[in-house]
């Protein structure tokens, strides 16, 4: 039997607003508790009034509901199918002559939707207001003592000195290490208090060792002194390779339509770019990953609330909802450390939650 539009737009329609409600109560919680955590931060700065913390605080919503999103997923599918069992309104639609995989569509085409909807204008959204929340966040309540900006161009790094800071620009990587990096034709500028420059340094090459610069073949040229050539200039330094990886711009804090051409400058230029292509492959599976969510929550619904008790459901729903996390923070780690493909780092989460889904309501309906 062919289930009837009226019926198709309700069942979608009942889980669509299931999942919103949960989705907003999971996102009001965390941002509650964010809110708390950045008060209790800005207590000791002076510069960050209550203001500036509940404007931080807003500009993580975007990224704390792509974050929950599979969880308001599953919770509110678990909730939605529940209450439509409860109600016997899938026992007479099965009665009917509906079968379970029918009445899934609906369901599923909301969860795919909502991964649409997530990739193509939620992402973005987070990555803007991201950005934000992070300037806002090292400006007035962390303070930034290195930043790294890499272009099409060259490479461009800041750190502190001991009197002000310096600017550096490599036109090229020559190569990389895991505690040195070799830089060619490079230039240094020089500056006091954040805006007085004082000197500039040109040198053919620039090798980064624990705790110093060397400039080979360098010229040093100060304002009102004449320029002096030396063979090897050192200059001290808190950067290292590692820290000048970090550096780089957070997968988070970039949208899914700039992820590709900057995973292509980061390879490019030499640079490791799992990070960032684990994360493009991930928001590229979310639509998936959302409908395993309700395939999973189906699962536990549909057959075991008729006869097993509500928190033998709920347990089995969080539970699968921790393991799911915990397996996705381990299939990205072996991902960034080489262990597994990235590809396949960032699809395994949603691939096995799918798989699962389907096996356990192949298993339970006959449908």
């Amino acid at each position: 039997m062919r289930i009837s539009p009226l019926l198709t737009w309700y069942f979608g329609r009942h889980v669509l607003f299931s999942i919103l409600a949960i989705l907003v109560l999971l996102v009001g919680l965390i941002f509650i508790g964010d809110l708390i955590e950045l008060l209790r931060r800005a207590s000791t700065r002076p510069d960050a009034t209550i203001g500036i913390v509940i404007q931080m605080a807003l500009a993580r919503i975007p990224f704390m509901t792509e974050k929950v999103l599979p969880f308001g997923v599953l919770f509110g599918s678990m909730y939605s199918f529940w209450k439509l069992t409860g109600n016997q309104e899938l026992v007479v639609t099965r009665a009917a002559g509906v079968s379970a995989w029918q009445f899934l569509l609906p369901p599923l085409l909301c969860a795919f939707l909502l991964g649409t909807i997530q990739i193509t204008a939620l992402n973005p959204l987070s990555s803007i207001l991201l950005q934000k929340y992070e300037k806002l966040d090292s400006r007035y309540l962390k303070g930034v003592s290195s930043v790294m900006n890499l272009s099409s161009s060259g490479l461009w790094l800041r750190q502190g000195t001991q009197n002000g800071q310096a600017v550096i620009y490599a036109r090229s990587i020559h190569s990389q290490q895991e505690n040195r990096i070799d830089l060619r034709n490079v230039t240094v500028f020089r500056f006091e208090n954040l805006d007085d420059f004082t000197s500039r340094i040109d040198a053919a090459r620039a090798v980064l060792a624990p705790g110093l610069w060397h400039f080979y073949d360098a010229w040093s040229f100060t304002p009102g002194q004449k320029s002096t050539f030396s063979k090897d200039l050192e200059l001290p330094t808190n950067l290292t390779v590692r820290k000048i990886q970090d550096s780089f711009a957070s997968p988070d804090t970039m949208s899914f339509w700039d992820l590709k051409p900057f995973i292509n400058l980061l390879e490019h230029a030499g640079f490791n770019a799992r990070r960032h292509l684990i994360h493009f492959n991930s928001l590229l599976s979310r639509p998936l990953l959302l409908c395993a969510m309700v395939l999973i929550a189906a699962a536990f619904c549909l057959k075991f609330s008729r006869r097993r008790r509500v928190s033998l459901v709920i347990g089995g729903g969080v539970t699968t909802g921790f393991l799911l996390y915990f397996f996705t923070d381990v299939a990205s780690a072996l991902g960034v450390s080489g262990g597994l493909p990235p590809t396949l780092a960032a699809w395994a989460p949603a691939g096995i939650s799918a798989l699962l889904g389907i096996s356990t309501l192949l298993h339970l309906e006959d449908g």
